[in-house]
């Protein structure tokens, strides 16, 4: 019995023994060798996992970054610190990072807008998009005010105020979640350094509008054809602003009929004579 047993095992440690070291071979022919980049690049992420940058989370922007894929200065939340530190570890030059803030366009409060009911339904705006009538609201283009984009926010950058959703661009991250998740697409990104913003998204022209808002654009053009600079223009019935060639003369402010273009940085105005 013990010979068997001794056969048995002579048996077996011959056989492993072999296997072992053609499987140590094989996993040094075939290894796939990992980019040490990797790994430096993705611990200098922030780990937000956000998608802000447009891609699944850090590692994949990470793997992006290594591959040469994606710019060194893509993470809107790491901002200019990130971009350098990414930037040396690839050896490359960082880019320019201006720092983009989330803003919603709207003004729609519960003074200024028109219902047409109460709308009793789950507290979401997603589920709300797909009631009929706006979730209440007269107008189509109308912030819910049910607060879908404040529970997505990971900085606690969204609060609800008199029916409306209103960001803190202090906290705002960049990360753009509410602008992904909300069904009535008026939450955008604006650069921090923007001096004015048109707190309206409606469509509607002139008294269309007024009937249902009112706070809200009416196409009426009198900022474009005050603007000195032709920062700002009309299309679609809504007046929308060109930062970049916006210098904060404040005229589209002043001439605007319902107030809707509103001041961003008080201190960046620079009225022109």
């Amino acid at each position: 019995m013990l010979q068997g047993i001794g056969l048995a095992v002579a048996v077996a440690c011959g056989v492993s023994v072999p296997i072992g070291l053609l499987l140590g071979l094989a996993s040094r022919l075939f290894a796939v060798k990992t980019d040490e980049r990797l790994q430096a690049v993705r611990e200098a992420l922030p780990g937000n996992n956000c998608g802000g940058c447009g891609y699944a989370g850090c590692d994949a922007l990470a793997e992006a970054v290594v591959r040469g894929d994606a710019p060194t200065n893509a993470c809107p939340v790491g901002g200019a610190a990130v971009a350098a530190r990414i930037a040396e570890i690839m050896g490359t030059a960082a880019g320019d990072v201006q720092r983009r803030v989330a803003y919603v366009h709207c003004a729609g409060t519960c003074d200024a807008a028109k219902r047409d009911y109460r709308y009793f339904g789950a507290p979401d705006c997603r589920q709300a998009a797909m009631a009929p009538g706006h979730a209440g609201k007269a107008c189509a283009w109308a912030c819910f005010g049910l607060g879908t984009c404040a529970a997505v926010c990971p900085a606690d950058a969204i609060r609800l105020a008199d029916g409306i959703a209103v960001v803190d661009a202090d906290k705002c991250i960049s990360c753009a979640q509410c602008v992904a998740v909300c069904p009535q697409h008026i939450i955008a990104m604006r650069p921090d350094s923007a001096k004015i913003e048109v707190r309206c998204s409606s469509h509607a022209f002139g008294k269309a509008v007024k009937a249902v808002c009112s706070a809200s654009c009416i196409g009426c053009g009198i900022c474009q054809r005050v603007c000195p600079h032709d920062a700002i223009r009309v299309t679609d019935a809504l007046a929308r602003v060109d930062h970049e060639k916006c210098t904060g003369c404040g005229k589209c402010v002043e001439k605007c009929p319902v107030k809707i273009i509103r001041v961003l940085r008080p201190e960046a105005m620079a009225p022109e004579d």
